[in-house]
């Protein structure tokens, strides 16, 4: 008897001292991601002899030339990638002649790239037509939501060059977590525009 006593007290005790050892209030946490340290901008210039075309770009990515083309050669020599490794990101650029392609094909294959392959994911795409300050006009497409890519444009004198670039990164699409790196990136992104120029 004695000895249930003794139980009943601990388990009682016990009980006292959980019930007031927790007295601070709950405080729900967010989903959080690792802090990403981004390295300062500065950009070099992609000046090839012949290519058609020159830009600048960051000094922390490298250019691969693009050798595939789903399974198959790319249409020309001028088609390349711009690799950051550090984030696990690409920028495939293409190239193609006005002449030997007709300029409504191209605008029209740019569209369908940024709506048919990413409709079902996207939350919204929001193309913006622009100048840059060398004169040639072309597209930005903004994507939200869980989409492949954020990041789409393409630039055409409607003479003699057309360009197309897309930003992807090999990773499972997250807006969330990515968002950031893609905002970074989209600024690089807005000065190769900015500073392209036909040759």
């Amino acid at each position: 008897m004695i000895e249930m006593r003794k139980n009943i007290f601990y388990l009682s005790f016990l009980f006292v001292f959980l019930l007031y050892s927790c007295n601070s209030d709950y405080t729900f946490k967010r989903r959080g991601y690792f802090k990403i340290d981004f390295p300062e901008k500065a950009y070099q210039k992609f000046d090839q002899p012949g290519y058609p075309y020159t830009f600048e770009y960051p000094v922390y990515a490298l250019i691969i030339k693009d050798t595939t083309f789903f399974e198959a050669r790319p249409e020309n020599p001028w088609w390349i990638n711009i690799d950051i490794p550090r984030f696990g990101a690409r920028i495939y650029i293409s190239y193609k002649e006005i002449g030997r392609n007709k300029l409504d094909s191209l605008v029209n294959d740019a569209f369908e790239m940024a709506y048919k392959q990413h409709t079902t994911k996207a939350s919204s795409i929001e193309p913006v037509g622009f100048v840059t300050p060398n004169k040639i006009s072309g597209v930005y497409f903004t994507l939200t939501g869980n989409t492949a890519t954020a990041n789409q444009f393409f630039l055409t004198d409607s003479v003699k060059h057309f360009l197309r670039g897309s930003l992807y990164f090999s990773a499972t699409p997250n807006e969330d977590s990515i968002s950031t790196v893609n905002n970074f990136l989209r600024a690089d992104m807005e000065h190769l525009i900015n500073t392209l120029q036909w040759k």
